[in-house]
């Protein structure tokens, strides 16, 4: 048994446009590291976080890396067990990127790897999914899962829970652009109606239903016209600075669909190569740039592996 770990887990796209809270996949870049030993003290202990500029708590019972992990531990019978863990933050919070997802997906593949795996990775998903409820209040798969699990991730049913890994073509790449905006989850889920047109969920299911076929048919085009959401993206997209102009850029150089990654305000377009995906980021950067609005920008191949040990 390994004595200490350190992990990096992914950044991750959920929703994917019209999948709301049931699709998502996982990026290259950014992530969150985390540090991991065992202590000779019984209890999950966080020991220090950088890169939060303080924002972070530092309470095992409210960080959603420690709470996890005392779960976890909870779970399999050994509470009797110390850890300390470093949370490294290598990714802005409050993003739309699955920030607390990275932080505690790291963590529960960390406290895995040196427990010998005794849980399946696709097993550790409930526990991440106590951490995004910490997070924001709702406990939700669509970015736990693919941080966890890589690539693209169907969550079919949340009760019981049943995730679907899917195929991702070959050659396709995500241009992101973070801007740096507040658009706090809770708040923008709270935007989201409770009730929908019945004609409107229609064309939602049609589209869901597109790209997954397009994933698995390897047809980029048909994800790129399934890429379409009538339900939630009319209500967030107000959040984002000239969301429909930064689309219209995204479509005018080259991208197979657009979209807002999460809930905001990171924007996301898929691509057909490394390249378009770069120009596509570059031009919307400039854009934001002369609103006086900084951002960053990451261009990456769907991330295929989920975590890994460093």
């Amino acid at each position: 048994m390994k004595e200490s770990i350190k992990v990096f887990a992914p950044a991750t796209v959920a929703n994917v446009v019209c999948g709301f809270d049931v699709l998502g996949f996982a990026v290259n870049e950014p992530g969150d590291e985390v540090v991991m030993r065992f202590t000779d003290q019984p209890g999950v202990k966080l020991i220090n976080i950088t890169g939060d500029d303080g924002r972070l708590p530092l309470d095992p019972a409210k960080n959603t890396v420690s709470a996890s992990v005392q779960h976890y531990l909870d779970h399999i019978g050994r509470p009797d067990i110390g850890v300390e863990i470093s949370l490294h933050k290598k990714m802005p919070i409050g993003s739309g990127l699955g920030s607390s997802s990275a932080s505690t997906v790291a963590g529960l593949f960390a406290i895995n790897q040196l427990m010998d795996n005794i849980l399946t990775t696709k097993e550790l998903v409930p526990f991440a999914m106590k951490g995004e409820e910490l997070a924001c209040g709702y406990g939700h798969a669509d970015n736990v899962a693919p941080a966890l699990m890589g690539g693209f991730v169907l969550v079919r049913s949340y009760e019981p829970l049943d995730l679907i890994a899917l195929p991702t073509p070959n050659g396709l790449y995500a241009g992101i652009v973070y801007p740096e905006v507040d658009v706090p989850t809770k708040d923008a889920r709270e935007m989201i109606k409770s009730k929908v047109p019945l004609k409107d969920a229609v064309v939602q299911w049609g589209n869901v239903a597109g790209i997954v076929a397009g994933l698995y048919s390897n047809d980029v085009e048909l994800i790129g016209r399934s890429m379409k959401d009538v339900l939630i993206e009319p209500v967030r997209s107000i959040l984002i600075p000239d969301f429909y102009l930064l689309r219209e850029f995204a479509m005018d150089n080259g991208a197979l669909g657009f979209g807002i990654s999460g809930s905001g305000p990171s924007v996301f377009a898929l691509a057909k190569d490394f390249e378009t995906a770069k120009q596509i980021t570059a031009v919307q950067q400039e854009h934001l740039k002369k609103l006086n609005i900084k951002s960053n920008a990451y261009v990456s191949a769907v991330n295929a592996v989920g975590p890994r040990v460093l």
